[in-house]
């Protein structure tokens, strides 16, 4: 993993926890702004690993919402 890699992945974390903390689900755009007056090489990493980690929660969301489905329609009718 490259340098700008750990950097952004770090950093990313660091947001997630933060935006959690703010009750703040954009600040994250915030944070690359800032980033992207700086080195936008950074930022484009910040940016991918953000996305990564928010579309992964929104599947871990689905699938635990498929399978809290599945478990009621089994239970329907006992």
């Amino acid at each position: 993993m490259s340098m700008v890699q750990e950097l952004a992945e770090k950093l990313a974390d660091d947001t997630l926890k933060a935006m959690k903390h703010l009750d703040d689900d954009r600040f994250f755009m915030e944070v690359a702004a800032e980033l992207g007056a700086a080195s936008t090489t950074l930022e484009e990493a910040f940016l991918t690993a953000i996305r990564v980690r928010l579309a992964e929660r929104k599947a871990r969301a689905f699938i635990r919402a498929r399978i809290e489905g599945q478990k009621k329609d089994e239970n329907f009718g006992r």
